[in-house]
């Protein structure tokens, strides 16, 4: 759960720095035990005196004790360099959160234990004060003016402890990163902006560009009354999302790779009633999924091979109708399932088939079309499948892109000299 105001005004983060003292007395310890290993265990047993393939066996083992030693080192020192620079952060942010308040005292704002700002300066006038003020023309005004200004202040003080929270969850991410998963960390990273950064997105020498978020935690809520009326609530707990991408040129070859997965829970709503259309969903899933997909788009036939994977539950509901939407779908299912998709595109039109296999109990059906505002494609497509406990899905996915399409047309037209007909089809279009 996001950090309150109670939880930022009243933190003590001393703490915090008794906790980096003992990591980095961690961390020298660790490296005075290595050396003392290797002074009297690897390099004691290695001085001619023992021969063998025992003899190799053991020097192996106490290699990688070595290195485990050296990682264990330079985690604890990571940590420990991780909770000072915490330390020094986040009493900057709490500070900042407090002399916000004392303004707002300062100029007659009284803060609750929420953060909530009350203007009390009309508490402090006299009786006759107070009066006088009362039959004074412009009183309305200057209770209006003072609510709007308790707003303003209630407002500042909730962005300045979500500052503190997106930098306490800044730690939290570096921490678990720095402490690693199945032995010690070699390659922990001690400076907290790279290690608490939310996302890490790079493109390696070799040309893939690896994309990782989390571990996180949050809750959204979003709303607009333009136009009509719009929300989404989003809560989720992420322990991990991993994409790569890669491009993959190869003389007239044109072949794109991706790789995706995901762990975690997720549970989203929205809806909206608005000039576009009206739309609404609901869905919630906890589990663990994966893609892969590889697209050859050079040749005259594009196509395409995607496999997918899910373990874990999910349910939802949808439906949407808008001017280029429309689409209705639920789903139920806990189990484990797995799949492929695979399709080509002749002359702007695509064809595409999915096949699922379930092990688990469920339910899923689901039709709709849209239009692709950028590209100007349109995707029809629908899916239905059950399993109780085995069985799975069969969908099928078509896609047309007009400007091809017409492309195609026309081509053909000249070919067989029919440019009148072209020119009907491409108007048309």
């Amino acid at each position: 759960m996001p950090l309150s105001y109670k939880d930022v005004t009243t933190a003590d983060l001393g703490p915090l720095l008794s906790a980096s003292e003992m990591w980095q007395k961690m961390g020298d310890r660790f490296g005075e035990l290595k050396g003392h290993y290797e002074k009297h265990v690897q390099r004691a047993l290695a001085n001619g005196n023992w021969q063998g393939l025992a003899l190799a066996a053991h020097q192996n083992s106490a290699t990688f004790t070595a290195s485990e030693y050296a990682a264990a080192k330079t985690e604890a020192l990571a940590v420990a360099s991780l909770l000072k620079q915490a330390h020094t952060e986040l009493s900057r942010l709490q500070k900042s959160v407090k002399d916000l308040v004392a303004d707002a005292k300062a100029k007659d704002y009284k803060v609750d234990g929420s953060g909530k700002a009350t203007y009390v300066g009309f508490d402090k006038l006299s009786a006759q004060e107070k009066q006088a003020l009362q039959h004074d023309p412009d009183y309305p005004r200057a209770v209006a003016d003072a609510q709007q200004k308790a707003q303003e202040w209630t407002d500042s003080i909730a962005k300045a402890v979500q500052t503190v929270d997106e930098a306490d969850q800044s730690v939290r991410r570096a921490l678990i990163r720095a402490a690693g998963f199945g032995g010690f960390n070699a390659h922990a990273e001690g400076d907290l902006a790279k290690a608490g950064a939310p996302g890490d997105s790079a493109t390696k020498p070799d040309g893939w560009k690896i994309t990782t978020t989390g571990p996180g935690i949050g809750f959204t809520a979003t709303g607009s009354p333009s136009y009509g009326k719009e929300g989404r609530l989003k809560a989720y707990a992420d322990l991990g999302h991993f994409t790569a991408q890669r491009s993959l040129t190869d003389g007239p070859a044109d072949v794109s790779v991706t790789v995706d997965a995901y762990a975690g829970s997720r549970a989203t709503a929205n809806y909206g009633f608005s000039n576009k259309g009206i739309s609404g969903a609901a869905e919630m899933s906890t589990g663990g999924r994966a893609m892969a997909e590889i697209r050859e788009d050079s040749g005259h036939i594009p196509l395409y091979l995607r496999g997918e994977g899910f373990v874990g539950e999910e349910a939802g509901v949808s439906a949407k109708a808008t001017k280029d939407e429309f689409g209705v779908g639920a789903k139920v299912f806990s189990g484990a399932k797995g799949g492929v998709a695979g399709g080509f595109e002749f002359a702007g039109i695509g064809i595409g088939g999915t096949a699922e296999g379930w092990a688990g109990s469920g339910v899923e059906g689901k039709f709709g079309y849209r239009k692709n505002d950028k590209t100007g494609k349109w995707k029809i497509g629908g899916e239905a499948g059950a399993a109780v406990p085995f069985g799975g899905a069969l969908g099928v996915e078509i896609t047309v892109d007009p400007h091809k399409f017409g492309k195609a047309v026309g081509h053909a037209a000249d070919a067989i000299g029919a440019g009148s007909v072209k020119n009907a089809i491409s108007n048309w279009l």
